[in-house]
């Protein structure tokens, strides 16, 4: 009987039908028995005990290292989400495993994910709630969402799909995307003029070396003292120590980050109180996520 070894950390819990699934399609399957993103030697401990020929993946580095001990059983890797920057794509083509995603699934709750970020750092709907909490019933002004100039870095799947809900607002919405000279619906610009015209700039771009850092001291001087960020794409796009300094001279007026260099996220910028920080739950959606799940189940199925 053919192995899958699933090394997403929540996988079937939301919803059993993609073990289900698997078990009807004759394939035997091993769950993540740590409950967290695996570390290295944790995925190569087992691979090594379990000799999958398949893996659904989750966000742990698959380095030329891991590959070597997948490469005798594994035929392919089915990453359950978007972003394959954590995976040696080029050694994973050179030893001849496969490497799927699922482009689709994640679309509709990272981009109404970054909506809720923006709507908390406009009207302070977080730092409300601590305050409540801490018997400090204060009022502090906020400001709208509509009429806002919104910069969207990246403008594929989900930054497409987060113009749509943000033009209904009202928002002003550009854009900037290395990959598309034209838009159907975003404005198209250079780089550094969205940046200088937005009032929230969010990332929506995968994470690659040349991207290390986009966002550093010198781009987040181009923002305006009353601009955020949002990054719910990748934690290495952010220089997180720019950033924090940023906020803290006043060169920005706050952000909103999901995701981080190092996860889970114990860094300075939970000392700001203009921080939204969220555990990378970008596609915990459950409708999202049981559709991201069941897709990287088909990417078995059809290379069976």
């Amino acid at each position: 009987m053919k192995k899958v070894l699933i090394t997403t950390s929540s996988f079937g819990r939301q919803d059993a039908s993609p073990l289900e699934t698997l078990k009807s399609s004759g394939l035997e399957y091993v769950l993540n028995p740590h409950g967290r993103k695996l570390t290295e030697e944790e995925l190569i401990s087992l691979v090594s005990q379990h000799r999958p020929d398949y893996i659904i993946a989750g966000t742990e580095k698959m380095s030329a290292r891991a590959l070597g001990v997948m490469k005798p059983h594994v035929k392919l890797i089915s990453r359950c989400g978007v972003g394959m920057d954590g995976i040696d794509l080029q050694y994973a083509k050179q030893v001849g495993i496969k490497v799927m995603n699922t482009p689709d699934a994640p679309t509709a709750a990272v981009a109404e994910l970054t909506l809720g970020i923006m709507l908390d750092l406009l009207r302070g709907i977080s730092r409300a709630d601590r305050n409540i909490r801490r018997t400090h019933f204060e009022k502090s002004m906020g400001n709208l969402l509509s009429g806002k100039t919104v910069g969207l870095i990246g403008c594929g799947r989900i930054g497409s799909y987060l113009a749509k809900l943000l033009q209904v607002t009202g928002c002003h919405v550009i854009g900037y995307d290395s990959c598309l000279s034209q838009h159907p619906t975003i404005k198209l610009k250079p780089f550094l003029e969205v940046v200088e015209e937005a009032d929230i700039l969010t990332l929506h771009i995968p994470y690659t070396e040349s991207n290390h850092h986009l966002i550093n001291k010198k781009t987040l001087d181009f923002m305006k003292p009353t601009a955020y960020l949002i990054n719910a794409s990748r934690g290495g796009l952010v220089n997180e120590g720019d950033l924090y300094e940023a906020i803290k001279e006043g060169k920005i007026a706050g952000a909103g980050l999901d995701c981080y260099e190092k996860e889970p996220y114990d860094g300075k910028l939970r000392e700001l109180d203009n921080v939204v920080l969220t555990p990378h739950i970008g596609s915990y959606a459950a409708e999202a996520r049981c559709k991201q799940e069941m897709d990287a189940v088909e990417n078995i199925l059809q290379n069976l």
